[in-house]
């Protein structure tokens, strides 16, 4: 099993950036469509083509994990970075993408977030 850590700082503060990470419509914004979302843990959750699955742990405002089959356990943790951004500490297990996928990604959610 592949793992995949990322640390990436974003120029907004976690409040701006949450609901990029834990609603469909911010998902699908930056990573993949989302057609279920249910914002608890244990909730369902379906991340476009990457598959089914559950709502793994949920911190509101924090934090956000998804473990969906085939694609493995992603999770997103937010802390603060001073009072105008914040640091997203991304990890991915299971059957990962390439990393350059990834930072292409984060690169898109973190335009999504400049005014």
């Amino acid at each position: 099993m592949a793992v995949l850590q990322l640390l990436i700082r974003l120029p907004r503060p976690m409040d701006q950036v949450w609901p990029s990470l834990s609603t469909p419509e911010g998902l699908a914004a930056w990573f993949t469509p989302t057609d279920v979302l249910q914002p608890r843990l244990g909730g369902t959750v379906t991340l476009g083509d990457l598959g089914t699955g559950t709502v793994t742990a949920w911190d509101v405002d924090r934090i956000a994990e998804y473990t969906v089959d085939p694609a493995g356990r992603i999770r997103f943790h937010l802390e603060p970075d001073g009072e105008s951004a914040s640091i997203l500490r991304f990890t991915h297990e299971g059957e990962t993408e390439p990393e350059q996928t990834w930072r292409a990604r984060f690169e898109r959610l973190g335009e999504s977030l400049t005014p």
